[in-house]
């Protein structure tokens, strides 16, 4: 099973063998192009070097080798070096937005073969890792970790903001004056939040033990943040079907961050009408967030009121001919649903 961009940030973080080897070539002045992994993928991008599938990998032997023009082939259990002096040549055609030679190599290989690409800059004076279509810089661990304590703190600022967005959001679809501006605001900041949570968690995992407590600091901010977007998503999506949710949050993930903040951008991307148009929810976040209610029985009273708005306004006796919703069940929805509309009955997006 192939590693995860945090398991090979792991094995690459300060102290690990493998960074002591980069390590040492940054400090010789070199440059270097090493490939993580080994298989059919690899050797048809390789030409010529030396095969060294007996050599026993450690951090002193890899700097050595790196002082070879050519590349570098370590074992997936990067346990050995099988190869030195490897002229890599991956598919020219592959896209890349590289300008130095070894890493437009790097990155295509990394695409190319699916495997972990190490890039050293002579120039530089910095490793950079290419995997799973990300690029990840191994910084030295001092200025790693005043990057991260950064976005720790705007991470803390930005999920008070969207704790407020949503509380916005569903006092304003309780009182039917919720717009789509509301929806979007509300996804564009679980977007953003969940963004500088994974940013954290791979420069945390690059730190090795040193950001294990950021990592679960992260982690408790994020909590809950994806599973918040996709509910506000499945909520205003239309039509109410599961690819076309799925489509929704495909389009959302791959917008730029810098345009994020264009909250038109976002609804497009979404497919949600003007902005300023009157948004009916279907219901799914306010029955997700009661608990004790089957997903299926929650579905069918989605699908039997046709949106949050008619939900609400639902007798006991209504509720109790879905299916799944006996006469206790019923009532307690009918007392949380009372509960929530006396608490926006004199409430106003102004005074909110």
């Amino acid at each position: 099973m192939a590693a995860s961009l945090l398991e090979m940030l792991e094995s690459l973080a300060p102290g690990t063998a493998f960074r002591q080897a980069l390590e040492r070539i940054i400090q010789q002045g070199h440059g270097a192009l090493i490939v993580l992994g080994e298989g059919p993928a690899v050797a048809a991008v390789s030409s010529g070097g030396f095969q060294l599938a007996i050599t026993v990998f450690t951090p002193a032997r890899l700097a050595e080798l790196a002082k070879m023009d050519g590349g570098i082939v370590v074992s997936d259990d990067g346990e050995r070096i099988l190869a030195a002096n490897v002229h890599f040549m991956p598919d020219p055609h592959l896209p890349t937005d590289e300008t130095g030679a070894r890493h437009r190599t790097a990155e295509r290989l990394a695409a190319q073969t699916g495997k972990p690409v190490v890039a050293v800059s002579e120039d530089r004076r910095i490793a950079t890792l290419f995997y799973a279509a990300e690029k990840t810089e191994l910084a030295r661990p001092t200025s790693v970790a005043a990057r991260v304590n950064e976005r720790l703190t705007t991470l803390e600022r930005l999920r008070r903001r969207l704790d407020e967005s949503e509380q916005q959001l569903t006092r304003a679809e309780v009182a039917d004056l919720a717009t789509y501006r509301d929806v979007v605001l509300t996804i564009q900041r679980a977007e953003v939040v969940r963004r500088i949570g994974a940013a954290i968690e791979r420069d945390a995992a690059s730190l090795g033990e040193e950001g294990s407590m950021v990592m679960l600091q992260a982690a408790d901010l994020v909590r809950g943040v994806e599973s918040l977007r996709d509910l506000v998503v499945r909520d205003h999506t239309r039509p109410r079907r599961s690819h076309a949710v799925r489509e929704a949050i495909e389009a959302l993930e791959v917008i730029p961050t810098e345009e994020l903040d264009d909250w038109a951008r976002v609804g497009k991307a979404v497919g949600f009408p003007d902005l300023d148009e009157s948004a009916d929810a279907a219901g799914v976040r306010l029955l997700a967030g009661l608990g004790r209610i089957p997903e299926g029985t929650q579905i069918d009273l989605t699908r039997r009121f046709k949106g949050q708005r008619r939900l609400l306004q639902a007798t006991q006796e209504e509720l109790e001919r879905t299916p799944g919703i006996g006469p206790a069940r019923a009532a307690a929805l009918r007392a949380h649903f009372d509960r929530l509309v006396d608490a926006v009955a004199h409430w106003t997006p102004e005074l909110g």
